[in-house]
């Protein structure tokens, strides 16, 4: 016995008038994940945009009067990783929502793909971000001598240290958004 059920705008599909308990478990497990994922995420690259944002060293040079700053605006590398972090958060804060509706509607498929749509593009953005800051990172740390420059991390310890530390939040930001899209790939290969 089979009904037309309405899963979602603009699709329609003969199912049972009772679902299986398996089939649905299992969709609301890999939504509950993506929730959770989508919560790890966040907390990444909040610290990681918090951490590079805040980050800033001063040196006094000879005297009190010349001194010596590092900070984070100073190179736009490290300004686009803290502006792609932010807008990563945003993305992921935004799409908490959608991502609960999944777990009441495990079947959801267009909104399914426009999650996956959107996380590939904030996973380009977020790699994009971290890839310039991580180049700038390994020059403060080794310098270039063909290109007379300095590694300054010598001085600017604490300032190093903060940079490298919050390349980590973004790169396990950028490795669960990895997982995201795998498993929302998971979650519609399912429903064929």
């Amino acid at each position: 016995m089979t009904k037309d059920v309405v899963v979602e705008h603009g699709e329609s599909s003969k199912a049972p008038l009772v679902a299986a308990p398996a089939a649905s478990g299992v969709g609301r497990a890999a939504s509950v994940a993506d929730v959770f994922l989508r919560f790890l995420a966040i907390v990444g690259t909040i610290a990681s945009a918090i951490s590079m944002g805040t980050t800033n060293e001063t040196l006094p040079f000879f005297t009190q009067f010349i001194q010596f700053e590092a900070k984070y605006s100073d190179l736009p590398s490290f300004t686009f990783f803290v502006a792609a972090n932010a807008v990563v958060c945003t993305y992921l804060v935004l799409s908490i929502p959608l991502s609960i509706v999944h777990i009441v509607r495990p079947r959801a498929r267009y909104s399914r793909l426009v999650l996956v749509f959107f996380d590939a593009a904030m996973l380009t953005l977020l790699t994009a971000g971290a890839s310039a800051a991580a180049a700038i990172v390994y020059l403060a740390h080794k310098g270039n001598v063909r290109a007379n420059w300095f590694a300054i991390c010598q001085q600017f310890d604490s300032f190093c240290e903060r940079i490298s530390g919050s390349l980590i939040g973004s790169f396990a930001a950028m490795v669960l958004l990895i997982m995201l899209i795998f498993l929302s790939a998971f979650a519609l290969a399912r429903r064929h």
